[in-house]
């Protein structure tokens, strides 16, 4: 299967799980907060770190922004989506960092607007986010560029993901098996759809999770993930819809600790003798006439 391209990193290969850290919106605002989140990022080891671009007069009716609802921004829905977002001296200042750290980072973009000010920076790639997988527009935008991407399949048929990948083309493609709810049941993750999506369209295969805990992203990766994405924040009981999916910076440590020693403990799945039995084998085993003749025994 064909790998894809990301900065430095071939996201496929099967020896290495591409590792991104979700930052989307748990900055909640703050510059100094989204530093703090890729400097957490970097030092567990993540690869790259995303975040969530938004145009809200575009992604949002008016309607929906004057919703009320209670936040630190405000009273209003429209108050807390505009007091989420970053504007151009916050991404030259997470730039400037992501390079002096030398992480990765790009963006989810809702919007074409969004995407010409993310495409400013020149990142690595792309993600399309599950909800926006029938935004026939945006999709041709990010086709239009040339960038690899990572497409999520949250909440979507066959039939809709068929679709996507004609308009997006599947040569700088890498799936991102998803579950779109906050956080996600463990009897809803479904992981066995990895290595079906890996099948059905012969592309590299991912997890983006949800969930509270660590083990389901290790079982996807044992199942055949080539990257994970999980959402970082400093404290899940901090304000935000996304705390409660979100994975502190331990846990992201432990995550990557135990994550990049999969591949090892799958191996290359030839049933053959270790060279470290061989001393045990020689030591423990009472062998037969027969084995000797049959050409088993050593």
């Amino acid at each position: 299967m064909k790998t894809v391209r990301v900065g430095k990193y071939e996201v496929g290969d099967p020896n290495y799980c591409f590792v991104i850290a979700e930052i989307g919106i748990n900055h909640n605002g703050s510059i100094d907060l989204a530093e703090q989140l890729i400097r957490a990022a970097k030092q567990a080891g993540c690869d790259a770190v995303k975040f969530q671009k938004r145009t809200i007069d575009i992604v949002y009716t008016p309607e929906e922004l004057a919703r009320p609802r209670d936040s630190p921004f405000g009273t209003t829905n429209g108050d807390l989506k505009r007091g989420l977002e970053l504007g151009v001296a916050a991404y030259d200042r997470i730039d400037r960092l992501c390079r002096e750290l030398d992480i990765l980072w790009f963006a989810s973009c809702w919007d074409e607007p969004s995407v010409d000010f993310i495409e400013r920076y020149e990142p690595p790639c792309y993600k399309i986010a599950s909800a926006c997988l029938t935004d026939r527009s945006l999709l041709q935008k990010h086709r239009d560029l040339s960038r690899p991407l990572f497409m999520s399949t949250g909440m979507s048929t066959f039939a809709e993901i068929d679709r996507v990948i004609e308009i997006l083309g599947n040569e700088q493609l890498v799936l991102m098996h998803c579950i779109s709810t906050y956080p996600a049941d463990v009897d809803t993750l479904n992981l066995n759809l990895i290595p079906i999506l890996a099948e059905r369209y012969q592309r590299p295969v991912g997890y983006s999770g949800h969930e509270i805990g660590l083990y389901p992203s290790l079982v996807a990766v044992a199942l055949g993930a080539c990257s994970v994405e999980r959402h970082i924040t400093l404290s899940r009981a901090m304000f935000g819809s996304d705390q409660s999916a979100s994975v502190e910076p331990s846990g992201i440590a432990r995550l990557l600790k135990d994550l990049r020693q999969v591949p090892k403990m799958l191996g290359n799945g030839v049933r053959d003798v270790h060279p470290s039995e061989a001393p045990i084998k020689a030591k423990l085993r009472r062998i037969d006439d027969i084995f000797v003749r049959t050409g088993t025994a050593e």
